[in-house]
């Protein structure tokens, strides 16, 4: 049996994987039962689920696709670097790593950080855009975060609340 969608295929085989993944981890915590959910009850039943719709979509690769067969085109790099890097730098900028030398800037700074190394993911990146998308975001964040579910984290750089 030929494979008549790649695309297809390797997502699903990705969903699979993924799905599979979470309801492994999610078995080191207590899973309860539908009336009496515990902690690892929800990422379980989501990792099952993702697991299931990726055999679905494996499954449909083998039916429905181009006469070319839907191949996979080249590995997107460029994006994958930048939108690791852009959580990675949100992470330390926000809580800081000491062992770094790097201390905690807060999220303000950390939102700013993520989305101007993201949007450099786009090929047409521009700073200007970056620069007030990640101000309508980090007014919504503090909004929605700090102002009306009171969340205790840090928001501004340490050394600005000394």
């Amino acid at each position: 049996m030929a494979i008549a969608s790649q695309k297809n295929f390797y997502s699903g085989l990705m969903f699979i994987a993924a799905g599979g993944g979470f309801s492994l981890g999610a078995r080191e915590y207590e899973i309860g039962e539908a009336a009496r959910m515990g902690p690892g009850y929800f990422p379980f039943m989501l990792g099952i689920l993702l697991a299931i719709l990726g055999l679905i979509i494996t499954i449909n690769a083998f039916r429905s696709g181009t006469p070319d067969g839907d191949p996979v085109g080249a590995f997107a790099w460029r994006p994958l670097l930048f939108i690791l890097g852009a959580n990675l730098a949100f992470g330390a900028l926000m809580v800081g790593v000491p062992a770094l030398g790097i201390p905690q800037f807060g999220l303000i700074v950390g939102i700013y950080g993520l989305v101007i190394i993201a949007s450099m993911a786009r090929p047409g990146f521009s700073i200007k855009e970056s620069i007030v998308l990640a101000t309508a975001l980090a007014v919504g964040c503090y909004v929605a975060f700090v102002y009306l579910l009171s969340l205790q984290f840090p928001v501004w750089p340490a050394f600005l609340n000394n």
